[in-house]
């Protein structure tokens, strides 16, 4: 791998996407939009908190570039933006189950 020296601001971008992850609860929510769109609805009941605390969430994943959505009717639906997240992911699961050899590659 290239070795690249990056800029602070850049590093502080990376930090704030690898903070909005830093949450249960919002990886779940990535884990399930890796299937399509689904309503805030939907991930209140698979996350099983309080939509308002799912909205919350999802606006931290949206406010760092993970997702995007859109409104139909009284609806907002949200979807990854970055599918690419889930390789990263992948890769975490593993080091976790110590085959880094395999990961990232």
């Amino acid at each position: 791998m290239k070795n690249v020296i990056l800029s602070r601001d850049r590093i502080a971008q990376q930090a704030a996407v690898l903070k909005a992850l830093g949450h249960p609860s919002r990886l779940l929510m990535v884990q399930a939009l890796c299937n399509g769109p689904l309503c805030v609805c939907d991930l209140t009941e698979q996350v099983g908190s309080e939509m308002s605390t799912v909205s919350r969430h999802l606006s931290q994943l949206k406010n760092v570039g993970l997702l995007t959505d859109r409104r139909e009717g009284t609806t907002v639906y949200y979807e990854l933006r970055t599918p690419c997240i889930l390789q990263f992911l992948h890769c975490i699961d593993g080091v976790i189950d110590g085959e880094t050899e395999t990961c990232c590659r």
